[in-house]
């Protein structure tokens, strides 16, 4: 059977994406001006939607603008951010605006805008499995099962490549796993949780990222002047993150090429080291964090308020109205005990394997660790066109859940699938040398091959 009577039989796409947060929908936005490649992106969610429940107001990206959906791969993109304010007759407000960092809601409007235009990203479809399937010329495609949740039918596509961008999901220590319900929840769910913050005496935020960070202040300012607010963290501070111009650096794919090069082992313990590159707080909001505790004591006036860092959460017990809290504090050695109406678990998020991966899971690449084996060009088999988004910090470093890299991963990508230079991929981005010899040579570019 021919290439083209195959088609006829049944459609093949050349990439079928699963998940629609930023990262796949970049994609989807830059194979529109690729004559070449036919795809469709799938989710099943009823919209895009950010980070809903971390959608606090006046909380903005920790990433420069031009982290959008395509412009770091093609800045003459019509789904650029700064033609997007042209379309909405705001390029004139963002210009007097004079801010590098827009707004988280403004950030989702844009996506949701992209996504809106994009008749190649489908929403309401729930995939079910994903399987290998060999056509009788041999050709080897996936064939994705999908539930139609509108119409309420099962459906069957066909691809000659996957890309998976179901993103990170929420991440709960072990030992809490058990508490987690309608008082004890990730800060992924704060917003659909007001009511019962709103009605606590006594709230306690466990955690040391930027989510914690803005929880607590959002706290501070709601109920700061009546609840008991605590905030622990393990941290040995609440020291603000990495972002000196040079230390930016390490979302280049620059540092990606060199990180990805390393061993392993020096890989992993690398990692270990570099929390304040994408862990820590920003200087704003610590700042803003400080003030609202200075106003908030003018005139001796007390807050019921207590930050500790240095300090873990070993459990949490059912306690009548109050949870009580045990912890450790791990540089004195002293434990402690608190009690509190509502904890909020600002403990960070973690890759997944979905479940929908499971039939073709012998065809995808594990470490001994039970992690994809994730190649230069985001492969997960070598043999086989699956592709990762966001799922391969342990592999390409911290730039991984970067959005100002997104852009260049999807570039990636797509020379890949293509076998071209449909995007070309500059080498040499940063002043500094990552390496012990610097490569003294002229700049220029490259393309992975799959």
């Amino acid at each position: 059977m021919s290439t083209h009577e195959k088609d006829q039989e049944q459609h093949i796409y050349d990439v079928i994406g699963i998940g629609l947060g930023p990262f796949n929908l970049g994609l989807a936005a830059l194979l529109d001006d690729i004559d070449e490649m036919n795809g469709i992106f799938l989710d099943k969610k009823q919209e895009f939607d950010w980070h809903p429940g971390m959608m606090i107001e006046g909380t903005t990206l920790q990433v420069p603008f031009f982290a959008d959906l395509v412009s770091m791969a093609n800045v003459k993109s019509e789904y650029s951010f700064l033609n997007y304010l042209q379309r909405h007759g705001r390029l004139y407000h963002f210009y007097f605006l004079e801010k590098f960092h827009i707004s988280r809601k403004e950030y989702n409007h844009y996506c949701r805008w992209v996504s809106n235009q994009l008749n190649r990203c489908k929403f309401n479809m729930d995939v079910q499995s994903v399987h290998q399937l060999q056509l009788d010329d041999g050709e080897e495609v996936y064939e994705v099962h999908v539930e139609n949740l509108i119409q309420q039918r099962n459906e069957r596509l066909l691809t000659r490549n996957l890309v998976v961008g179901i993103g990170s999901v929420p991440a709960v220590p072990a030992n809490l796993e058990k508490n987690v319900g309608d008082t004890v929840f990730h800060t992924s769910d704060y917003l659909a949780k007001k009511e019962e913050v709103s009605k606590a005496d006594s709230i306690t935020v466990v955690g040391s990222g930027q989510s914690a960070a803005e929880v607590f202040l959002d706290l501070l300012k709601e109920r700061g002047e009546e609840a008991e607010l605590h905030w622990y963290t393990r941290s040995k501070g609440f020291f603000p993150m990495e972002y000196s111009k040079l230390g930016l650096e390490y979302f280049s794919p620059d540092y990606t090429n060199f990180f990805y090069k390393l061993p392993q082992q020096k890989k992993d313990t690398l990692l270990k080291d570099q929390d304040l590159l994408y862990k820590g707080i920003s200087t704003e909001t610590i700042s803003e964090l400080y003030d609202c505790l200075y106003e908030g004591t003018v005139g001796n006036e007390s807050l019921d308020v207590h930050l500790q860092a240095m300090s873990e959460i070993m459990s949490i017990d059912e306690g009548g109205s109050r949870w009580r809290m045990r912890g450790s504090h791990f540089v004195t050695g002293e434990d402690f005990e608190h009690e509190s109406n509502v904890i909020i678990l600002g403990t960070g998020y973690k890759t997944a394997v979905p479940q929908f991966l499971s039939p073709i899971s012998h065809l995808i690449n594990w470490d001994d660790q039970g992690r994809y084996q994730v190649e230069q060009d985001y492969k997960v088999s070598s043999d086989h066109k699956i592709f990762v988004q966001n799922a391969e910090m342990h592999t390409h470093g911290v730039g991984a859940p970067d959005l100002g890299l997104g852009a260049y991963r999807n570039a990636v990508i797509i020379n890949s699938i293509t076998g071209r230079e449909v995007f070309p991929l500059d080498d040499q981005n940063v002043f500094q040398t990552f390496g012990t010899v610097k490569q003294h040579r002229k700049k220029g570019y490259h393309v992975i091959q799959g």
